[in-house]
C-alpha cells in the first residue's frame, strides 16, 4: 500500500493503519532496532513502540517521508532502550564503536537549554554538510552513523571494498570536523 494511503488510514483513526505499516515497514524497522540492540525481543518491542508512537503522532503531524520518519522513531526508541540496558551492563559494542568513531568530531551530549539550541544548529550544519557530499559518501555516512550498519554490510551494499568504506568514513569525518571548527562548534 502507498504511504499516502497508510497515512490516510492514520488520519481516519483506522486500526488497519498499524497493520499496513507493519506489513510494509516491519522488517525495515526491525533491522534498525536489531542492529542497535542485538536482541530480537527488545527489537520487536521497540518496533511495536514505533507503531504506538506513530499512532499517537499521526494526526496531527503528517510526515512527508514516512519511511524516514519511522526509521528515526525506531532508531531513537532503540537507542533509549540500549541506554537503559547499558546501565545494566548488557549490550553489544557496535553502537559504541560508531560513537567512538564520531567522538573526535561531534560535541558531547545535551544537558542545558543552551546546549539544546547548539544541537539544533549542529543538526542544520550536519544536514547542509551531508548535502554537499557525494551521493556515495553521504549514503555510507548515514548507513554507518544513523542506521549503525557494519562496514562489511555497507561494502556489500555499495560498490566499495571494506577499506574503501573505512577510507570514505575517515575522509567524511575529517571534512565534517573541519566544517564544525570553521562554524565555531566546540568539539
Amino acid at each position: 500500500m502507498e504511504d499516502e494511503k497508510i497515512l490516510d488510514l492514520y488520519f481516519a483513526r483506522n486500526q488497519r493503519a498499524i497493520n499496513e505499516t507493519q506489513d510494509k515497514y516491519g522488517t525495515f524497522c526491525g533491522a534498525i532496532a536489531e542492529r542497535i540492540l542485538f536482541n530480537k525481543e527488545d527489537a520487536e518491542e521497540c518496533v511495536n513502540d514505533t507503531w504506538y508512537s506513530a499512532w499517537n503522532a499521526i494526526p496531527p503531524s503528517r510526515p512527508s517521508h514516512f519511511r524516514a520518519y519511522l526509521a528515526k522513531v525506531t532508531r531513537n526508541l532503540s537507542l533509549n532502550a540500549r541506554a537503559k540496558e547499558s546501565a545494566k551492563k548488557r549490550g553489544s559494542g557496535a553502537v559504541d564503536s560508531c560513537m567512538e568513531e564520531l567522538e573526535d568530531v561531534l560535541p558531547g551530549t545535551i544537558g542545558s537549554c543552551e546546549e539544546a539550541v547548539d544541537e539544533l544548529a549542529l543538526g542544520k550544519i550536519l544536514s547542509a554538510f551531508l548535502r554537499e557530499q557525494s551521493e556515495t559518501a553521504r549514503k555510507v555516512f548515514i548507513q554507518r552513523y544513523f542506521y549503525f550498519e557494519s562496514v562489511k554490510t555497507i561494502a556489500k551494499d555499495s560498490s566499495l571494498s571494506e577499506s574503501g568504506v573505512k577510507m570514505s568514513l575517515l575522509r567524511t569525518r575529517k571534512a565534517l570536523k573541519d566544517v564544525l571548527i570553521r562554524e565555531g562548534i566546540s568539539l
